[in-house]
């Protein structure tokens, strides 16, 4: 079932995408999904500029742990007719009413709120610029009808992180990305363009964390995430960006200037 909306935001002009039904991934991408991907063709955080290069990296959809213990998911999404101005609008402009993050996943999605509404609407700021170094309160379920989780997101500036700076400035495309030294979980969604719009390379870290501009491990030595840990994000990751993908152009043509 879809999550809780009141009565003010069904008059809202956004209500018709929540109305609308979701745009669903191929069912084989879950069953492509369902085990672990061996260690030895997951992406290590300290290689995350590999991203940059040209071509696709042996894991770019999959989840399974690493040597050191810790767990990753990888996931490919394909957004035809999206830019990349469009994706940091995105991330900037959903953060602000619980109805914007409600229509990006109708039935796991119950807000996201910034703590930095201010700087969301600072037009001397790009939309990335707008995004770095804020913080949102986010409450999501990771399964249909499954209890909300209270999620706390620091964005970043993506050198603060471990992406090299030169590499990131003649980048075309842009990297929405989270992480700090007090939270297991780096995110990165690195959106790059196609020839008919762009392609997102997301990648969880969960074990990990950033310290001195570098990813580090912040579990102890020894210890082991199941690989199952993730499994749930992955499938959740799965959906939530396949809708989003159908709906991006379409929503920031029509409210792009309204923040």
């Amino acid at each position: 079932m879809p999550v809780p909306i009141t009565e003010e935001e069904k008059k809202s002009p956004l209500y018709k995408y929540f109305e609308r039904p979701m745009v669903a991934p191929d069912p084989q991408r879950y069953i492509d999904g369902d085990k672990p991907v061996p260690a030895e063709l997951l992406h290590k955080p300290q290689d995350m500029n590999l991203l940059f290069d040209d071509g696709y990296l042996p894991c770019e959809f999959g989840y399974g742990q690493l040597e050191d213990g810790t767990v990753t998911l990888a996931n490919l999404t394909q957004f035809p007719g999206s830019t990349p101005e469009m994706f940091d609008w995105w991330f900037t402009w959903h953060c602000l009413e619980p109805l914007r993050y409600k229509i990006w996943c109708h039935d796991e999605h119950h807000q996201a709120i910034t703590r930095n509404p201010d700087k969301a609407r600072d037009a001397s700021l790009s939309y990335r610029e707008r995004l770095w170094d804020t913080i949102h309160d986010v409450k999501e379920a990771m399964v249909a009808d499954g209890e909300p989780q209270d999620i706390i997101i620091n964005f970043r500036n993506p050198v603060d992180i471990g992406f090299d700076p030169e590499k990131y400035k003649n980048f075309k495309g842009t990297i929405v990305c989270a992480g700090n030294e007090h939270t297991p979980m780096i995110m990165v969604h690195f959106f790059r363009p196609t020839e008919n719009g762009c392609e997102l390379r997301s990648r969880f870290w969960m074990g990990y964390g950033v310290k001195d501009g570098k990813p580090v491990k912040l579990i102890p030595d020894g210890v082991r995430i199941p690989p199952e840990a993730i499994k749930d994000l992955f499938f959740h990751n799965i959906k939530e960006f396949t809708n989003l993908a159908a709906i991006l152009p379409e929503v920031y043509a029509e409210f792009k200037d309204q923040f």
